[in-house]
């Protein structure tokens, strides 16, 4: 099935959203699940995690950065376009509950996928801190959508040029040591480069809050065919495309998640480069 868009645009420089129809996830979807897309014959699947849906309209955010084959290639096409096939929606959805003053910390691209988690914890009676961070502030996104959402919004950049000048786990730091006295943290999501949230995890585990970290960073297949996204939760082999794709980030072995990214690299680099051979030769 044809998947038209009805929107893409550029939200940085190497940041990117696209709307697609796609009816079957619009009306199912729920915040934390994520979709497989392929977009023409020869293409590979990846998966994407749904920043936004729109059940009137029947279409699906995804928002993506171009830095492998796929994603440069899809940052290439227009408004009416196709992409070819959409699966989902895939993976285990969020607890979403009143838990009380949670802090959702996205980085990078994680900004889209804990967007969908802020609105649905807002609307579930939960003062939520959102804490989103960037290399710097021209690859920041959806910062106005998440402080619409949020009861509070801050902001760190790697550079200093917008809001604190370093981590956004060192902001998290702050923001539970600020609510210490008031009633405290109750939860931390935090989703984006897998550094970061090991990071994350550390700041929480001696104040014992409990944190989800999504590892749909790590996801190939995303249906649990190929085995690639096994990780280690409390020392036991969970596979991350149907088993997750949230875990208790106290549980995750985050040094073997790393280590298995880092199988993928050199095909990934080889990948591109033969994408920007081929473009060129087409020019």
């Amino acid at each position: 099935m044809n998947h038209i868009i009805v929107r893409i645009k550029n939200l940085s420089r190497e940041n990117f959203l696209i709307e697609i129809k796609a009816p079957h996830v619009a009306e199912r979807f729920q915040p934390g699940q994520f979709v497989i897309i392929r977009i023409n014959e020869t293409g590979e699947r990846i998966p994407l995690t749904v920043a936004d849906v729109n059940r009137a309209a029947k279409t699906i955010t995804l928002i993506f950065q171009a830095v492998g084959r796929t994603t440069m290639e899809l940052s290439t096409l227009n408004e009416g376009d196709f992409v070819l096939n959409c699966v989902g929606p895939l993976g285990n959805p969020s607890e979403i509950k009143k838990f009380g003053q949670v802090a959702c910390v996205g980085g990078g691209t994680g900004i889209a996928c804990i967007y969908p988690l802020v609105r649905a914890l807002a609307k579930a009676g939960n003062e939520v801190t959102a804490i989103i961070g960037a290399r710097n502030e021209s690859m920041l996104i959806l910062e106005k959508e998440m402080k619409a959402a949020a009861a509070k919004t801050l902001i760190a950049t790697d550079d200093g040029s917008k809001g604190h000048h370093g981590f956004v786990t060192e902001v998290l730091h702050k923001t539970i040591e600020t609510y210490k006295n008031s009633g405290g943290i109750s939860r931390v999501i935090t989703i984006g480069p897998i550094p970061m949230m090991k990071a994350a995890a550390e700041v929480t585990r001696p104040y014992k809050i409990p944190t989800i970290a999504s590892l749909n960073t790590i996801m190939v297949d995303g249906t649990g065919m190929c085995g690639s996204c096994r990780a280690y939760i409390d020392g036991v082999m969970k596979l991350v495309c149907i088993d997750g794709p949230e875990f208790d980030a106290h549980k995750v072995d985050f040094d073997d998640v790393l280590s298995r990214m880092e199988m993928f690299k050199a095909k990934e680099k080889q990948a591109v480069e033969n994408y920007k051979k081929i473009s060129l030769e087409k020019e």
